[in-house]
């Protein structure tokens, strides 16, 4: 909290400084788009229409059920 506080004062009178850009490792985002680009596909492919109509009605569950919580 004081550290809040603080940066907001800074912000206030002008004395704030910029924070710094983060960057990403570049083989890391590589990496990342190589696995979440083919991950989805192929686990439905692999899947029986079986498995995945109780899978597919817990995500509709988790998603739809929110609203009627309210």
């Amino acid at each position: 909290m004081n550290e809040i506080a603080f940066r907001v004062t800074q912000e206030a009178t002008g004395e704030a400084q910029p924070e710094p850009e983060r960057k990403k490792n570049p083989a890391a985002v590589a990496l990342g788009k190589l696995g979440g680009a083919k991950g989805g596909k192929a686990r439905a492919a692999k899947l029986t229409p079986e498995r995945r109509k109780p899978i597919a009605a817990k995500a509709a569950r988790a998603r739809w059920g929110k609203a009627n919580d309210k």
